[in-house]
């Protein structure tokens, strides 16, 4: 599974669709409009018709939206069982890698690269709960993690 929610999160993640080529893959987000696309991908790269979903949009300062998000991410997530969910951020994938480790998946966080100071506050917190969580910025990168192994853009 690939989860992120829509903007710069969703762009990083479309472009590291090669990592996963010939893959079945499900994709998450918060913009039904990505849908097409996703299918446009996967035919013009001879890929198979990965699944599609959509969440609640949802930020820190919308709490009932948030718990409607993670009650949906849930629900997704009980019904597939992916064997890994990785994201690119935001809270959809918070949420994703948490309820996804204490279902057995592998986890995998790739934090924005718009967080070139510091880490996102997503990214701050998921570091226990990823089997794998990088930063796109070297000098973000230390010993217990994040780890760094170059930028997705």
């Amino acid at each position: 599974m690939a989860i992120a929610s829509a903007g710069g999160h969703w762009v990083q993640l479309m472009r590291l669709r090669p990592a996963w080529a010939g893959l079945r893959v499900t994709y998450v987000t918060t913009d039904a409009d990505f849908h097409q696309t996703v299918r446009q991908h996967a035919e013009q790269d001879g890929e198979p018709t990965p699944g599609f979903h959509t969440v609640t949009e949802a930020n820190r300062w919308q709490k009932w939206r948030l718990i409607k998000q993670l009650l949906g991410i849930a629900f997704i997530l009980i019904r597939i069982r992916p064997d890994v969910v990785l994201s690119t951020g935001a809270a959809p994938g918070y949420f994703a890698l948490r309820i996804a480790k204490l279902l057995g998946a592998k986890t995998i966080w790739i934090d924005s690269m718009a967080n070139a100071e510091e880490l996102s506050m997503s990214g701050k917190r998921i570091g226990k709960y990823a089997d794998l969580w990088l930063t796109q910025w070297e000098h973000l990168a230390k010993p217990e993690g994040p780890k760094y192994l170059g930028s997705v853009l």
